[in-house]
């Protein structure tokens, strides 16, 4: 079995399509590891907050059969590939990490570069994951949240699937 983490992203109708999400990958896996959901600006681009969380999930399934997947699932959810890499979606899921590969696997960057550069990928990953070691500069995810120093700003907020609360706002 390999330990996945996946990124999850909305911007348009966000409770809508992180359900949706949600639902999907609770259909595929038997547990789902699911951070708090947070709402961040937009990067690389005018547009809506987002709604970002972190998955971990143990499958068996390999990269390839995990990027076709989501890759569907985002079709099958209104997702368009015919607008600019930088644009508003209705769902974004992506591979983070995949078990400790590095490098090209299937077509997919191993671990994605986004786990050190955006706030709404290491945050929840720290907070589900904080011991785990990121693969290629060995340092665990709680110390790199810890050490994070670019000015992106987002903040937990509630957010209820299944009906539980999976995710609380911070109280101010």
């Amino acid at each position: 079995m390999a330990r996945v983490y996946i990124s999850v992203g909305s911007n348009i109708h966000r409770e809508r399509y992180i359900t949706a999400a949600l639902d999907a990958l609770d259909g595929w896996f038997d547990e789902l590891l699911i951070s708090s959901v947070y709402e961040s600006e937009a990067v690389g681009f005018d547009g809506s907050p987002f709604y970002n969380l972190v998955v971990g999930v143990d499958t068996r399934l390999t990269v390839a059969e995990l990027s076709a997947r989501f890759k569907q699932l985002e079709a099958d959810n209104g997702r368009r590939r015919d607008v600019p890499r930088f644009s508003a979606r209705t769902l974004d899921l992506d591979i983070l990490t995949y078990d400790d590969e590095v490098g090209r696997v299937d077509g997919v960057e191993l671990p994605r570069g986004e786990i050190l550069t955006n706030a709404f990928v290491l945050r929840p990953l720290a907070e589900i994951a904080p011991a785990d070691v990121h693969p290629v500069c060995g340092k665990r995810y709680d110390e790199l949240w810890q050490a994070y120093d670019r000015d992106q700003k987002l903040w937990p907020v509630d957010f209820t699937w299944q009906g539980r609360l999976i995710s609380r706002a911070a109280t101010r």
